[in-house]
């Protein structure tokens, strides 16, 4: 029997508590911090490539000349310099940002939590792709909506499946990952996107954008968001953890300047304001030149990482009944074993092997995709990703032997 003072605290939970559950991701990073497992786990920028001196400079020259107000509260609509770069570094993909509609936030992951908040009551319908990011499932799960997931194929989620819904459900917004699509590394290319604004458009829905990746491109043209093609009908989300560092907790909003109202409200209530510090450090790094430079550095590392992985899985991988993407960019390849095979289950040999990816199930929020994976190419030096490889292959083999 449980002690009585845990009891009470159980039954004072609000009932959306239910739905919360801890991320897959973080869980397996917890056994793969052993210094000998190979872990493609996590989606993590490369830690040696990390801007360092940059930002200690930036403290260096901005504390002693800004440290009263870089220590001190802010207005949450954010720190008016970082707010114009950000407007201005859009435009150059001709997305319609101005100042007064971009509002920084506590990493991407917390704009995915104010739109659950302003906009999801309990039962709603959202359409997803089938997989998508687990990141949203979470954010969104305390709110208790309903998934109406859709296939993907090379170039995205299916439009036609995206239409069935639509015409089936009362809809409240569709979710896409534009860019090298987490965690199945895809593209949508403009043809699809504008099919999906028309969709958005004939029945009356709104789109939520979320693109960490798109500056991590490694081949072929940038492809216009789908803000540019409808920007009233678009809520943008991005973010410095892939280009600058994860640890600023640093990303932002692009709306229509009626709905940021909202936001700023939703985020008063939540936080007050994204920390001033790192708004000040990021402004810095981005009014130097220092971001698009380093963008540029880290596309040649990744792109590198990415292409001997792939030619790695060539080798090792075994070729009956395995699929594997071969994304343009971002972080992570998709991988599909034959339907027997139980990649959750298989984790734990892998472990043993010294090496880790995430199940892909983690990603399903209707349920599947037991015999998927991902694997995250960015954090390894190229000797792991050798070496992991190769007993991956060899895991395979004996799974599907």
């Amino acid at each position: 029997m449980k002690p009585e003072i845990e009891k009470m605290w159980e039954s004072s939970y609000a009932s959306r508590i239910a739905k919360l559950q801890s991320s897959i991701i973080r869980e397996i990073l917890k056994i793969t911090q052993k210094p000998d497992v190979i872990s493609f786990a996590g989606g993590l920028p490369a830690p040696e490539m990390f801007p360092i001196r940059a930002f200690e400079e930036a403290a260096r020259y901005l504390l002693p000349r800004e440290g009263q107000r870089m220590l001190q509260y802010s207005p949450t609509e954010g720190f008016p310099p970082l707010k114009e770069f950000l407007a201005e570094y859009m435009r150059r993909y001709d997305v319609p940002a101005e100042p007064s509609n971009v509002l920084p936030t506590n990493g991407s992951q917390q704009a995915l939590d104010l739109v659950g908040k302003i906009f999801l009551e309990e039962g709603d319908a959202i359409i997803t792709s089938r997989p998508t990011y687990l990141g949203a499932i979470q954010a969104w799960n305390a709110y208790n909506p309903r998934y109406l997931t859709v296939d993907m194929d090379d170039d995205g989620m299916i439009v036609e499946q995206i239409e069935d819904h639509l015409k089936r459900e009362k809809v409240k917004f569709i979710y896409v990952l534009p860019n090298f699509h987490n965690p199945a590394g895809v593209t949508i290319p403009l043809e699809r996107r504008k099919a999906i604004v028309e969709l958005a458009d004939k029945y009356n829905v709104f789109i939520v954008e979320d693109d960490p990746y798109g500056e991590l491109r490694y081949e072929g043209e940038d492809i216009p968001p789908f803000i540019t093609l409808k920007k009233e009908r678009v809520i943008y989300l991005s973010t410095f953890s892939k280009t600058l560092a994860p640890g600023l907790r640093l990303g932002w909003i692009t709306a229509p300047e009626f709905v940021m109202k909202k936001f700023i409200q939703a985020k008063q209530g939540a936080d007050l304001h994204t920390g001033t510090l790192v708004q000040y450090l990021a402004w810095d790094l981005c009014d130097r030149g220092i971001l698009r430079s380093h963008v540029k550095k880290i596309r040649e590392v990744y792109k590198r990482r990415r292409d001997l992985m792939l030619s790695e899985m060539d080798k090792h991988f075994p070729k009956d009944g395995v699929k594997w993407t071969r994304p343009q960019g971002g972080l992570f390849l998709w991988v599909i074993l034959p339907e027997h095979v139980d990649t959750g289950k298989l984790l734990e040999r892998a472990v043993e092997m010294k090496v880790a990816y995430v199940p892909g199930y983690a990603f399903y929020p209707d349920g599947g995709g037991k015999n998927t994976l991902r694997l995250n190419f960015s954090n390894a030096k190229e000797e792991n990703i050798v070496l992991g490889i190769e007993r991956l292959g060899r895991l395979f083999k004996e799974a599907i032997g």
